[in-house]
């Protein structure tokens, strides 16, 4: 494509994650707990995709919307680092930057978040130019962002007009109303990224062949991810399941579904086969849970490959 830059676009959220590990036990009401760990790092599913996917090589531009303070700081930085283009970081005034609390327990987690300035985010914040420049565009947490709420299905439809691939993981809904018009949006999405258990109160089935059923007919191509059961891939009148890379030292689990989603749309940029991207999603959500926090086990290519062939016998 003449004149792109990137090889993606993210447009989402943007927090810090302030992580809390070796909890005691649960939390109570009027009781204090002790963490033996702590970490303060890079939060959001749309930046640890984006901060991943750059690490694997790929040229990633960053569209959202921090504050004027430390957490804002950290992000852009932490963004920079990964070499994720923040041109179209918009810094408020007005908002303080999203953070989230986590509460890590082996391969679980309780979270609390504060939105700030994400939630403030439309898609009138987001120049032209940032499509122009590129070839795929990825928006996550959907139920985070009421402000990119009204104008989502504009969004991918603009992409798919200016001739962007598309992609889309729409996230929790912490409100669990599961209002998300998927009739309407997913038209305009190449790949849809939920998880079992969103894809299920997504379509209000109890099964995930019901729930496939439900929505086959206004997507494209749909991967679900599994956890540590693998991968299913709905493309083309066919299903896809792929077992998990299994990592026996789980560090924590944070940001495994957004790194299978980095990994997908790695080979997907690429021109690889919707199976390999599926495959090679799997082996990045494997290799996020061999260290702390959504980022620390992407450096650069060469290195993640290492670890994929070090610790699950990958072959490339």
């Amino acid at each position: 494509m003449k004149n792109k830059i990137y090889d993606a676009l993210v447009v989402g959220e943007l927090n810090v994650d302030l992580i809390l590990n070796s909890i005691d036990s649960f939390p109570e009401m009027g009781k204090e707990k002790l963490a033996k760990s702590m970490n303060l790092t890079l939060g959001s599913s749309s930046a640890i995709l984006a901060s991943n996917l750059s690490s694997l090589g790929a040229k990633v531009s960053f569209a959202g919307k921090i504050g004027f303070d430390q957490f804002g700081v950290l992000v852009n930085d932490s963004l920079v680092n990964k070499g994720v283009n923040t041109d179209y970081l918009i810094r408020s005034k007005e908002w303080n930057t999203g953070a989230t609390i986590v509460l890590n327990f082996d391969e679980d987690r309780a979270m609390v978040t504060y939105p700030g300035a994400m939630e403030h985010l439309t898609i009138n914040d987001i120049p032209d130019e940032a499509f122009y420049l590129s070839k795929h565009l990825h928006f996550s947490s959907y139920f985070l962002q009421p402000g990119m709420q009204p104008g989502i299905t504009d969004l991918f439809k603009k992409a798919k007009e200016l001739g962007l691939t598309t992609s889309l993981d729409i996230q929790w809904d912490p409100n669990e109303k599961w209002d998300f018009d998927y009739q309407k949006v997913l038209p305009f999405v190449d790949v849809f990224f939920p998880n079992e258990q969103e894809l299920l109160f997504l379509t209000k089935e109890k099964s995930i062949d019901n729930a496939v059923k439900k929505i086959i007919s206004f997507a494209n191509h749909i991967a679900v991810k599994l956890g540590s059961k693998g991968s299913l891939l709905v493309t083309n009148g066919k299903t896809v399941f792929k077992e998990s890379y299994l990592n026996k030292n789980v560090v924590d689990a944070i940001g495994a579904g957004d790194s299978f989603n980095a990994g997908f749309i790695f080979k997907f940029i690429n021109g690889f086969s919707l199976e390999e991207c599926q495959e090679f999603g799997n082996l990045m959500g494997a290799i996020n849970t061999t260290a702390a926090g959504g980022t620390t086990a992407f450096t650069n290519y060469n290195e993640i490959i290492n670890i994929a062939k070090e610790k699950f016998g990958y072959k490339n």
